[in-house]
């Protein structure tokens, strides 16, 4: 077993302020940000007022949206050479920290495409990274993945050790702004990345530790979070179980559920979040045909995986309709079937059996 979480992460509510020389990686710093979250949460302010007090000059790039592309990333790397930035912020949700991850290591090695990510035998260096997340979910600031978007439209992840961010800053208070279907999506974002590692051939008592704490504080407090958007108790809880599931990925990696979501996602338009989610307990019941333990945590911390349903769909996790065509549904499953993700699933899985997946969560 190896258990390995090199970034140094601060967490606490005006956190940066007080460990404000750490976020110092380097001379000049560019800023990877969306357009909004970043401003309206004072993650940024913060960030600047620390640089500022450093004299240190800075570059802000704010044009990362959703899923980010190829173009994103390539322009933010161009503007990053031609200012000769030599560290890179991160701030926001996983796209700006998974876009600042990849913008950090082109930077690095300029003479890369955005493809050359994929094999980490091309590149051993990076630009420093300092994330600051805005939401409760992907975990990025704990991880050696980042999540692309390529001009095909597909969703592919990369992952290197160089890009485990260097330092994080947690602060609930960044978080207080979350919508409420923001709140959603991302919170089971994270309730998938925990439950997958559970569930996952990679698993380690260490990483079920995690898991089971995180998929705890989720049951318990996401449910208070929708009702209560603007609670700093409720949203600390979130915040711990984001990154302790960040946590739990970075020793396990993903599973079969992502795979399934990212398809509904580039073809459906359904947030990451809630597509990942909705295919959960549909694999958590295949993984206990083949390994019932696997399945004992979840089992106890919500009573049955029929529950566990219940739970998702409650909260509102399947607030949508989704239409297939026997089109789609041959391409999502052939697309399936070639992921990465299916040989850590435990379980049998064929073509067939994932295209019954999907119409279980579709009309047809």
């Amino acid at each position: 077993m190896l258990y390995n979480m090199p970034t140094k992460l601060y967490y606490g509510k005006n956190i940066i302020s007080q460990h404000k020389d750490e976020m110092i990686c380097g001379e000049k710093a560019l800023i990877v940000t969306g357009k909004n979250s970043a401003k309206i949460t004072g993650a940024l302010d913060d960030v600047i007022s620390v640089l500022n007090e450093f004299k240190i000059p800075y570059v802000h790039y704010d044009e990362i949206g959703e899923n980010p592309t190829y173009d994103m990333i390539l322009k933010g790397r161009d503007i990053c050479l031609k200012n000769e930035c030599d560290f890179v912020i991160a701030i926001g949700g996983g796209s700006p920290m998974d876009a600042g991850k990849a913008i950090a290591v082109l930077t690095a090695n300029p003479d890369l495409i955005p493809d050359d990510l994929f094999d980490n035998n091309n590149y051993d260096v990076s630009l420093p990274i300092v994330a600051v997340p805005t939401t409760a979910g992907t975990g990025s600031e704990v991880t050696e993945y980042a999540v692309l978007t390529k001009p095909n439209g597909r969703k592919s992840g990369f992952k290197s050790n160089l890009i485990f961010p260097d330092v994080s800053f947690l602060d609930p208070i960044y978080m207080l702004k979350m919508n409420k279907n923001l709140t959603l999506t991302t919170a089971v974002d994270a309730l998938s990345h925990a439950v997958e590692g559970l569930l996952s051939k990679k698993s380690t008592p260490i990483s079920n530790i995690l898991a089971r704490e995180s998929i705890e504080l989720i049951y318990r407090y996401l449910p208070k979070t929708l009702e209560d958007l603007e609670n700093v108790e409720y949203r600390e809880k979130l915040a711990i179980a984001s990154t302790l599931a960040g946590m739990v990925i970075a020793q396990t990696g993903t599973i079969l559920p992502h795979s399934l979501g990212y398809r509904i996602t580039i073809h459906k338009g359904i947030r990451h979040g809630q597509a990942t989610a909705i295919f959960l307990p549909l694999i958590a019941k295949e993984v206990k045909k083949e390994n019932p333990k696997k399945v004992e945590t979840l089992e106890k911390i919500f009573g049955t995986l029929d529950n566990f349903e219940i739970f998702l769909k409650k909260i509102g996790t399947y607030n949508f309709n989704i239409v297939f065509t026997e089109e789609e549904l041959e391409l999502f499953s052939e697309e399936v079937m070639n992921s990465s993700h299916i040989k850590n699933t435990p379980g049998n899985y064929d073509k067939n059996k994932i295209k019954e997946m999907y119409k279980k969560i579709a009309k047809i």
